[in-house]
Formats: C-alpha cells, sequence, structure tokens
C-alpha cells in the first residue's frame, strides 16, 4: 500500500507548531495521565490551525490536512526520540 498519497495533505507548519506544543505538554506536565491525551490535543490543534488557516474556504482537505498534520507531529516526535534521545548512550 503507497502512503505517498497522504503526503500532499501534511502540511510542516501545522506538523511543527504541533510538534512543538506536544513535546512542551510533555515535558511541562510530567505525569503519565497527560501522554495518553497528547494525540487528542495535538490533533485538535492541528484541526483549528488548519481550519484558521483557510477560514474563507475549509474543505474536507482542510479537515484532513489538520488532523494529519497534528497526529504526524506524534510519530515525528517519537520518531526523533528514538533516535536522537536515547538514554544511557
Amino acid at each position: 500500500m503507497d502512503l505517498n498519497i497522504l503526503a500532499e495533505y501534511v502540511n510542516v507548519i501545522i506538523l511543527g507548531i504541533c510538534l512543538c506544543v506536544g513535546y512542551i505538554i510533555k515535558n511541562a506536565i510530567t505525569t503519565d495521565k497527560i501522554n495518553k491525551y497528547i494525540p487528542l490535543i495535538v490533533g485538535g490543534l492541528g484541526l483549528i490551525l488548519a481550519i484558521v488557516s483557510d477560514i474563507d474556504h475549509i474543505t474536507l482537505n482542510t479537515i484532513l490536512t489538520g488532523l494529519l498534520s497534528g497526529l504526524a507531529s506524534t510519530g515525528l516526535y517519537e520518531a526523533f526520540k528514538n533516535l536522537f534521545m536515547k538514554e544511557g548512550k
């Protein structure tokens, strides 16, 4: 299955903002209770940012772009964490 078609729906600016907000939440609130809600928070934030950036022409593509960009930020954070933040190495 080719997932390259989803790449056209990722907005790099929304992805970056959601990545930063997710990182701040993860490191500012040290309890594990909030960790399970970070994808929900950044997905919602991505949706809001996509709607605000394209307020005159909201379509299903706008909604998909926001949600996908927000949720992709959680995957990007995990990839960076696994590559660069390994403890003990």
